[in-house]
């Protein structure tokens, strides 16, 4: 078996897509990603957790040539790219049961060519005894899907989590310590996937939080041998708490929306503030999604295009509404040639934040005077604002 041994009868059977570079058509890839398979053998029963991408699958099924059986396919989450690979594992070993929480088990006969006598429900908190590997199932839900949950290997003290503290990071090693760029990638992750979920996925960390654990093995990206690593940054990014950051997402079609942002940026500089500045013509917005994790503000600049915003930075807006992330404030910055109402629509496309929204900053033509006071006024209002953070 070609596979990466965690700790006595426990593997991890990986295949790693370095060059991927788009997730689901949507979230930029800059590491590639990585899909984790887990084996576990008891003196007993053998467990495989989840599978992997369905055009990777032929990477598991070689590591999988000299495992003699397989007893229970546990099927923590029903997306695709953790469950395609199901039927070939069933048609290789046909005795398998898979083992699932009660809303995934529809999700997995809708998903895929499975009959639903194939599959057993398992409730939450139940344990399953492989013989001296025992493992526990935890509904975690809303990491990022409904149905989805955690499988706690009591004796070997290693939570596997699916997509629950993964990060879309390539890598040969199987697991890390405290790596930055996986640190990094997390977080992307994090930004891009589970923030719209933060409050339920507080109560899941409550929810784990009592077991002893050595090691957390994640569906994506590398296992996290020292986990308080990885839930201490969980912590800080779930929390109610924002940084003294601006975040400023931004397009210029003729120059004008530029010089008041670069005015605005000096002005938070000189007063202390973080700026993290994004060109939304040449933007990561995976970075984007990153830096709206911790920031307290969020200010929009836009040119305005047939009376609205620029495509891009209602783009942009839609994605700060869709992460809902724990921002306080929200600001828009507006150039216009001849009318606009890039303001009002830019408001109308943000209704699932929960902010107040300062005085926008509207210029006709070249910035001026006017505009460079109000810009200027804008930047003390948020230093007032951020000082009672």
């Amino acid at each position: 078996m070609n596979a990466g041994k965690m700790t006595h009868g426990v593997y991890s059977l990986s295949a790693v897509d370095w060059n991927r570079r788009l997730f689901d058509s949507l979230i930029p890839l800059p590491d590639g990603t990585g899909y984790n398979a887990y084996l576990v053998e008891g003196k007993e029963k053998t467990a495989l957790l989840d599978t992997v991408e369905p055009t990777q699958a032929g990477m598991l099924m070689s590591q999988l040539d000299n495992v003699a059986r397989i007893d229970y396919i546990i099927a923590q989450h029903a997306e695709p790219d953790h469950s395609g690979p199901i039927p070939l594992v069933l048609e290789k070993y046909p005795q398998t049961r898979v083992l699932t929480s009660e809303k995934a088990q529809a999700m997995l006969t809708d998903l895929l060519p499975i009959r639903p006598e194939q599959i057993t429900t398992v409730g939450d908190g139940e344990k399953l005894d492989l013989g001296g590997k025992t493992l526990e199932f935890i509904y975690t839900p809303w990491v990022h899907w409904p149905e989805t949950m955690s499988t706690y290997l009591a004796e070997d003290s290693i939570l596997f989590t699916c997509d629950f503290f993964g990060s879309h990071y390539a890598t040969s090693e199987i697991g890390v310590d405290d790596d930055p760029a996986v640190y990094e990638a997390a977080k992307r992750y994090y930004a891009e996937i589970m923030m719209p979920f933060r409050k339920v996925i507080r109560k899941n960390l409550d929810k784990i939080g009592g077991r002893k654990i050595a090691m957390i093995a994640p569906g994506h990206g590398p296992v996290y041998r020292h986990p308080e690593y990885i839930l201490a940054a969980y912590r800080d990014w779930i929390s109610d708490e924002v940084k003294n950051e601006v975040v400023i997402p931004y397009v210029s079609m003729h120059g004008s929306t530029a010089r008041m942002i670069e005015f605005l940026t000096d002005e938070l500089a000189a007063r202390q503030i973080r700026v993290r500045l994004f060109d939304l013509a040449a933007t990561d917005l995976g970075k984007l999604a990153i830096a709206m994790v911790d920031a307290a503000t969020l200010i929009i600049g836009t040119p305005t295009v047939n009376v609205g915003p620029h495509p891009l930075v209602f783009a942009a807006a839609n994605l700060a509404n869709m992460l809902r992330p724990k921002l306080r404030y929200v600001s828009i910055v507006n150039s216009y040639g001849w009318s606009s109402k890039a303001v009002e629509r830019l408001q109308e496309a943000i209704p699932d934040l929960k902010v107040e929204m300062l005085s926008p900053v509207i210029c006709r033509g070249v910035p001026g005077t006017d505009a460079f006071t109000a810009l200027a006024r804008l930047a003390e209002e948020i230093k007032i604002r951020h000082h009672s953070l």
